[in-house]
């Protein structure tokens, strides 16, 4: 019998996101001025107000204040009748040194050494059902926020745009789990104040299906655009109003979102948040080395769908262990534990390993911080970053490294395919 599933997604101007984006941006800044530092760092965000607290061991000082402004600017908090923007909120930081008793776990006689940053089960998924091999309802949710935030950027089809929004798509699938429809499509955005609700309600609705769910179509692949019809069921802002938003209209705490960054309630999560964590700790790089075997063994044809699971204790090297579900749909006669122990040759799961295997020691996390950390293009760009002393650097860093289908052919090779 066919089933439905769906998947939300939030903007880079919900609360919680806005948190995760400072808080990421401060990781950047700490690495681009020495790659070694140990970073732990929460953002809290409300009414005028942005608290900073955490951990942090490291070579180099910050400006966090100005990176707090300079971050919320860019989302587009600028105007004062947001009751929050980047040039007047106030900046409170409790940042201090990171604890000895951590730090004695992690850093080593020798790099390779190094134990990981804390316990806990990192997962990992992947899926054929779309190009980028990322769950469809979480992957239209996160095309249709960039759409709006393009939109508001442009300030030219629509122009009463706030930053602040969030979506949810509904999806019917048959009884071999292959996408059918798109049942319903849910969109919240934050919009300026209309002189009549009524016809606020009646222009938003029209623009949203009329203008936005048009240019997310467009960005589509045929296949995937035959899933939209004129019997989607649409719920457009629909609590008739939304002009209070932001950290105005709900508080946003750092890694409050962790099934947005990840895969929208497919597969699994081992319940640890990404942003504001430096890549020894393993809530964050294993979670990206998990996601990059999946993609690879589901690329490589091992199987249709794939969970990856690893899980650590605080200070030791070599991982507990490496579980893997293909939930049935592996092609050949191999169960999920035999090819776990395949899977564990292939990958080096010491956190170093994964560190150096993944570049994550360089400034690369912003961008992960809204829609997403999975999914998204493996690509190198340009970054400038300063210092309160004037010192700059410029720096060519490589996102989304765990994207890269790099190990497709050895995957293929140790399974004979």
């Amino acid at each position: 019998m066919p089933y439905l599933f769906t998947s939300e997604s939030v903007s880079e101007g919900h609360p919680d996101k806005v948190a995760d984006q400072i808080s990421d941006a401060l990781i950047d800044h700490f690495l681009a001025f020495d790659k070694d530092s140990k970073v732990a760092c929460e953002t809290l965000v409300t009414t005028g107000q942005v608290i900073l607290a955490g951990e942090v061991k490291s070579n180099t000082y910050l400006d966090v204040q100005k990176i707090a402004r300079d971050t919320i600017n860019k989302i587009g908090y600028t105007k004062g009748a947001y009751m929050f923007d980047g040039n007047s909120c106030g900046v409170l930081s409790a940042i201090h040194e990171q604890s000895d008793d951590i730090n004695r776990g992690v850093d080593r006689a020798t790099k390779e050494q190094q134990g990981a940053g804390d316990q806990g089960m990192m997962f990992g998924y992947a899926t054929n059902e779309t190009e980028n091999f990322m769950p469809l309802a979480l992957d239209l949710s996160h095309l249709i926020l960039k759409e709006l935030a393009e939109l508001r950027r442009e300030n030219n089809e629509i122009t009463y745009l706030r930053p602040d929004s969030k979506s949810q798509v509904t999806i019917e699938y048959s009884d071999d789990n292959v996408p059918q429809r798109i049942d319903a499509i849910v969109v919240s955005t934050q919009h300026d104040d209309f002189a009549d609700d009524d016809t606020m309600l009646a222009k938003i609705r029209k623009d949203i299906v009329n203008i936005l769910i048009p240019r997310v179509i467009s960005k589509l692949p045929k296949n995937l655009q035959a899933l939209f019809n004129s019997a989607i069921k649409y719920h457009i802002n629909p609590t008739g109003k939304f002009v209070i938003g932001g950290p105005h209209g709900d508080t946003g705490l750092t890694g409050r979102k962790i099934i947005v960054d990840t895969y929208g309630g497919k597969g699994a999560h081992g319940g640890g948040a990404f942003s504001g964590k430096d890549p020894s700790k393993v809530d964050r790089s294993a979670a990206y080395a998990t996601r990059h075997i999946a993609k690879n063994l589901v690329a490589a044809g091992v199987a249709d769908e794939v969970l990856v699971q690893v899980s650590y204790a605080i200070g030791v090297v070599e991982p507990m262990g490496i579980f893997i579900n293909t939930y049935g749909t592996c092609p050949f006669n191999m169960t999920d534990g035999e090819i776990a122990e395949i899977v564990a040759k292939i990958f080096d799961m010491r956190p170093f390993a994964i560190e150096e295997r993944l570049k994550l020691r360089a400034p690369i996390y912003s961008e992960t911080a809204a829609y997403g950390h999975m999914g998204r293009e493996n690509t190198v760009v340009t970054k400038t970053f300063n210092q309160p002393n004037g010192e700059s650097i410029t720096l060519d860093v490589e996102l989304f490294t765990w994207e890269k289908l790099d190990y497709v052919d050895q995957v293929k090779a140790a399974f004979g395919l």
